[in-house]
């Protein structure tokens, strides 16, 4: 299919419930936030593993669209597919560790195999320059970091496990009576929690770099069902109840562009729902409101009126 003719730029809205949405590995596994202001933190990073990992399940290995950033694959050994096809005759691209392109036309061509048959790399692109090179690519997709509407405050849940991993554990574990005179030996752990958070990312989509990567409209397709069900097969104890809520998509008629991304962005306001009512986020009038529990809870506005032209508004969800 033929390459996107449109820019589009997109807000997704998407809430937790009692989940951690995106552990800090550098914080205990604490879902992420923002020390100074205390809004929650989900990284691009995050969000496109969940593009992926839907890309993956829903083409089952599809022709094109097979998925680069994969758990426990070699990323060289990927690489060195491309080589084959270019050399099918040259028994060293079989084991040789360090593959480098013979001139600029092959090093082209390398990269076009990697875009043609990893959905990944022609949407989000690639640092493929490691040991086996295949070049990098800029992908026409791009996703910002995204952020909780209101300040989060994480709990630190204490849990416990009743079996043992080994005979020492069991040994040494701690021990007592429980409320029925058994002898307790449970091991103790915990997870960390967001009661609510409704979050907003921003999302980029360039007609003009998609024509180096061949993203298709067959791919913006795919890529926007992704999204939408992003959470629905990433279910875990530590992410039971996540939903995308909204996924509100501005088109442009020129490849370019016919407006600034953050101008169409503004037109989304989020405030709180207080009795049918639209109120900012920091109105005085919330002050002594509970915290959110809900999508409910919030009221979602967006200004249609007067629209640059060339611009449309789409809501998928």
């Amino acid at each position: 299919m033929s390459t996107l003719s449109n820019r589009y730029d997109f807000a997704v809205l998407f809430d937790v419930t009692n989940g951690n949405p995106n552990g800090d590995p550098d914080a205990g596994n604490m879902p992420r936030l923002d020390p100074e202001t205390g809004h929650g933190l989900v990284s691009d990073v995050c969000l496109k593993r969940k593009v992926r990992n839907y890309i993956e399940l829903s083409k089952n290995g599809n022709p094109g669209f097979n998925i680069y950033v994969q758990e426990g694959s070699i990323l060289n050994e990927k690489h060195r597919e491309a080589y084959k096809a270019l050399r099918p005759d040259d028994k060293k691209v079989a084991k040789d560790k360090n593959l480098q392109p013979q001139d600029d036309e092959e090093a082209k061509n390398l990269r076009e195999f990697m875009c043609k048959n990893f959905f990944d790399i022609r949407t989000f692109g690639a640092v493929m320059g490691t040991g086996i090179n295949c070049g990098q690519v800029r992908g026409p997709v791009q996703v910002s970091f995204a952020q909780s509407i209101e300040p989060i405050v994480p709990q630190e849940i204490t849990i416990t496990r009743m079996a043992a991993t080994s005979e020492k554990d069991k040994t040494d574990g701690q021990k007592g009576d429980d409320e029925n005179g058994r002898t307790d030996n449970r091991t103790m752990g915990r997870k960390h929690i967001v009661p609510y958070g409704l979050y907003r990312a921003h999302g980029f989509i360039s007609a003009k770099l998609s024509e180096r990567t061949g993203f298709s409209e067959n791919d913006l397709n795919a890529l926007l069902e992704s999204i939408e069900n992003m959470f629905e097969h990433d279910r875990s104890a530590a992410r039971g109840e996540m939903v995308v809520r909204k996924l509100i998509i501005f088109k442009h008629e020129d490849a370019l562009g016919n407006a600034p991304a953050h101008t169409l962005f503004e037109r989304i306001k989020i405030g709180r729902n207080i009795d049918g009512e639209f109120r900012a986020i920091g109105d005085k009038a919330l002050d002594n409101q509970p915290p959110a529990r809900s999508f409910g809870d919030y009221k979602i506005e967006i200004d249609a009126t007067r629209l640059p032209k060339g611009v449309t508004i789409i809501e998928r969800l």
